[in-house]
């Protein structure tokens, strides 16, 4: 019998074209009839809206596999001590449908009459576009891929047996599509705010995608596909970190978007971004946007504030600790800042802390009624609760009923993308860090003026390599990842930079709590009169509003009887795991594809 390259492509080329992205109604996409005019390439293109805009999970809970925040699950890849092709998946008809449904319209689109070639060529970068996205998810797990940019046939034996491009060539190709609807998507008012592609969506995704790949290729140094050096042809003059501040430097110009950032909101705008009903169109480039009227709604808040529905989500004390004074100091520059108590861990600090996680002074919506609010150690177990997308109403609490708009593109990461590629590049200095960093720190309450020394801790603790040589000694670049973590935590970049920036191992550590005192003791967090939380040897107590913590194997106090709780999870990511394994069932039907080589 004679091999294909993976059967996702063959029943693809054999699909019903009626059930094109799953949408109704485009009953006769395929067809000869299909391609008219301009309304039919615009139905076609908000198929592919409606198939690959990311769903309020993909949004909220990227980073659910990261470093920073504690879960009581992880993935099964990093969960798993031994993984191997056959445990692998993401090789399905599921995975690869775009190939043939973004280039038979690429194919065909230019059947349709009356449309003038500026219309053709938005509809082109329009879906070159998605092309480009969906390869890029591709290769930061598999690395190297087929690429195709043509429709394949059923009797095409060469494309159906074809073995993999290498992930330098594919990744050109994806620069090739990216550019192209850079130049072409429309700009126009009537495509801006309304989640359709446009030109600054295009720029903002080019900016994050150069940005990884050029990082990527600086801090590993072989492709773990091939396990070769990277080919010099492929990133002459650094061409993708290049591109990735080019990219940012030309939305900055545009001047059609800026941080939200009103001084007299300070303790309150960053969080508005994520629960607000209406998208910040100020910054949020790209959102989805839901309605509790038109019953178009998500489960957020129910997912972050469950005790059984979602994982727990809590932050990392170290993490918390790297939140700056508002006075631009280092709260790790305390003598004492791994014993300061929950309350204080909250003064005078960076106003987004306050606006990510539960605070002493944080109020919702309790049968209706305000009320202070503590962590919840029955859903978060480190005491650092995450609330940055929530709704402050129990009543959202236990329904898929909420409503706030979810930004999956924010001005904020373009400065970010920004001073970081120049950082990278070698030529940062105060002009970007005053258009980027200081502008993020300011809208946060904390003064912006440019460190010049080093951050041991953050050089330590967070950006140290495995081996423990080869350190960061850019202050620079140590304070725009120190800010890059903390302006879009949750938002489903970490995980991506991490693996970027050679930093898996990070992903083994042992997560850390809040500070207790005493063990058997109660402790009121809020200041409300009400004991919250008590670590105990023993059984639990009954005093009421007390979550008792039993200290056990997975949970325990640094220091035996006091310190920082302790939380381990087994995770068990090694050099092999910066890249994925092809799947058995892949290499079963196509040989050829071949193994990459961490895992050969």
């Amino acid at each position: 019998m004679k091999r294909i390259i993976y059967a996702a492509i063959a029943c693809l080329t054999l699909a019903s074209c009626e059930d094109f992205l799953d949408k109704q109604p485009i009953e006769k996409i395929g067809t000869d009839e299909y391609f008219k005019d301009e309304a039919s390439l615009d139905k076609y293109a908000n198929g592919f809206l409606n198939s690959y805009t990311p769903g309020s999970g993909a949004i909220t809970r990227g980073d659910g596999n990261c470093d920073i925040i504690e879960v009581r699950a992880t993935s099964s890849y990093l969960y798993q001590p031994v993984w191997n092709p056959t445990l692998q998946g993401g090789w399905s008809t599921g995975t690869w449908n775009f190939v043939y449904y973004i280039n038979t319209f690429l194919e065909r689109m230019r059947e349709a009459k009356g449309v003038s070639e500026e219309t053709f060529a938005h509809y082109e970068g329009t879906a070159r576009f998605w092309r480009a996205w969906n390869y890029f998810e591709l290769v930061k797990t598999f690395g190297a891929v087929p690429w195709y940019d043509h429709v394949i046939r059923s009797d095409n034996q060469e494309d159906l047996y074809k073995h993999r491009d290498s992930r330098e060539y594919v990744m050109d190709r994806v620069l090739e599509d990216l550019n192209y609807a850079c130049e072409h998507c429309y700009s126009l008012s009537a495509w801006l705010n309304n989640q359709k592609i446009n030109r600054y969506i295009a720029l903002g995704i080019k900016s994050r995608i150069c940005l990884f790949e050029g990082t990527y290729r600086k801090y590993h140094r072989v492709d773990p596909s091939t396990g070769k050096a990277w080919d010099p042809e492929y990133n002459k003059d650094n061409k993708w970190l290049r591109e990735a501040a080019k990219a940012c430097e030309e939305l900055m110009e545009a001047g059609i978007y800026s941080l939200v950032s009103t001084p007299a909101n300070v303790s309150t705008q960053y969080r508005s971004l994520f629960t607000s009903a209406d998208v910040q169109k100020q910054e949020v480039m790209w959102a989805r946007e839901y309605s509790a009227e038109k019953n178009v709604t998500h489960d957020v808040t129910w997912y972050f504030t469950s005790g059984s529905m979602g994982p727990g989500w809590s932050l990392d004390a170290d993490f918390v600790y790297t939140y700056l004074n508002r006075d631009g100091s280092r709260f790790t520059d305390r003598s004492d800042y791994k014993s300061t108590t929950y309350a204080e861990q909250f003064q005078n600090r960076d106003y987004r802390l306050q606006q990510t996680v539960i605070s002493p002074e944080y109020r919702k919506l309790v049968g209706g009624v305000s009320k202070l609010f503590a962590p919840d150690f029955s859903v978060g177990y480190t005491g650092y609760q995450v609330i940055k997308f929530n709704i402050d109403d129990d009543s959202y609490e236990a329904s898929g009923i909420c409503w706030n708009s979810l930004p999956i593109l924010r001005y904020a990461e373009i400065l970010l993308n920004y001073a970081e590629a120049k950082a990278e590049l070698g030529e940062f200095d105060a002009t970007v860090w005053d258009r980027t960093i200081e502008l993020l720190r300011e809208r946060a309450g904390v003064d912006g003026t440019r460190p010049t020394k080093i951050d041991e801790y953050l050089q330590e603790a967070y950006f140290s390599p495995d081996d423990g040589n080869n350190k960061i000694t850019d202050c620079d670049i140590l304070e725009i990842r120190r800010e890059r973590a903390i302006e879009l935590l949750l938002e489903g970049r970490r995980y991506d930079d991490l693996m970027r920036w050679h930093l898996g191992h990070l992903l083994n550590k042992t997560w850390y709590g809040i500070y207790i005192g005493e063990v058997d003791k109660a402790y009121d967090l809020n200041g409300d009169g009400i004991n919250d939380v008590c670590c105990v040897t023993g059984e639990a107590g009954s005093e009421p509003g007390v979550k008792y913590v039993v200290l056990d194997s997975s949970h325990a106090l640094e220091n035996g009887t006091s310190g920082r709780l302790i939380y381990n999870l087994a995770r068990h990511f090694s050099e092999q795991r910066y890249i994925h394994p092809i799947p058995k069932t892949a290499l079963d039907k196509n040989p050829d594809l071949g193994q990459n080589a961490a895992w050969e």
